[in-house]
């Protein structure tokens, strides 16, 4: 376990890296990332990618199998919640805040080359809101989807608040960014993948799709959703509604779609570590 280090003040340059998140959210944090909650750090420990924690030292005790994990090059900052609300920068009520290094995403070729034969991949268009953004990333885990490709002007799914909603699985399913240059649909295509894009216009049922071996959800934005010329080169599902209404959260959309697709057994799980 590694060793507890006591902070008694908030100017203690030891915890320099965690001094007011919020402000740092806003300007970045140079290839690093905040994660908070007893779920987020459960699954990112053991994995490498933390570099410190502070928490609430009155939480030491019943984190104890979490801290375990923890490599012992891993400095664990204990505090009053006092002392840590104001290194923070708010009141921090969940007591758990952890520094990690981002892992280097590899081309979005390269990852969906490397998932086995039968697949799952969401790709996403223009998601720029961090809770969707979460909550997708929550569904990919959830499905068994090996991979998330974003395109480049998606939000960042490492960002905070993103980590939250998706309880940790931004940290646990691989993601890659298509490149400006990029045809996601050749990219897609060229790894065997199906992609299937979800549209209120939709010319199939969802629940009437065969899935195929490697299929790959294609979400967009919710309003103005999935590019009209994206539209008119894949095959477009739909999710029937009752009349006057059309649309859904685009991660409920996403979960009832990857759900569907992950109806056989075998394909579920087969890309992603289970977070519970």
């Amino acid at each position: 376990m590694p060793q507890l280090i006591p902070i008694d003040d908030p100017a203690d340059p030891r915890v320099e890296p965690f001094l007011q998140v919020r402000e740092r959210d806003l300007v970045g944090r140079q290839g690093r990332f905040v994660a908070e909650g007893e779920v987020v750090l459960a699954a990112a420990a053991g994995r490498g990618l933390l570099e410190a924690l502070l928490i609430d030292r009155k939480r030491v005790a019943a984190l104890q199998p979490i801290l375990e994990r923890l490599g012992q090059e891993v400095p664990v900052y204990a505090a009053a919640q006092g002392v840590l609300d104001a290194v923070v920068g708010f009141h921090i009520h969940r007591g758990i805040l952890a520094i990690g290094r981002r892992p280097a995403a590899p081309p979005a070729a390269a990852l969906l080359a490397g998932l086995p034969a039968r697949s799952l991949a969401l790709a996403l268009f223009g998601i720029g809101n961090h809770d969707n953004m979460g909550g997708l990333f929550r569904d990919a885990a959830a499905f068994g989807a090996g991979a998330v490709l974003l395109s480049p002007d998606c939000c960042d799914p490492l960002y905070r608040k993103a980590i939250r909603v998706s309880v940790g699985a931004a940290l646990t399913v691989p993601f890659a960014r298509f490149s400006p240059d990029q045809d996601p649909v050749a990219v897609l295509r060229e790894a065997g993948f199906e992609p299937l894009a979800l549209s209120p216009a939709g010319r199939e049922r969802l629940a009437a799709v065969t899935p195929p071996p490697r299929a790959a959800v294609l979400l967009g934005a919710e309003g103005p959703g999935l590019p009209p010329e994206l539209l008119a080169r894949v095959r477009t599902v739909r999710i029937p509604m009752s009349p006057g209404w059309d649309s859904l959260n685009v991660a409920v959309a996403g979960a009832i779609a990857l759900h569907h697709l992950a109806a056989d057994a075998s394909r579920t799980g087969a890309g992603c570590d289970r977070i519970a």
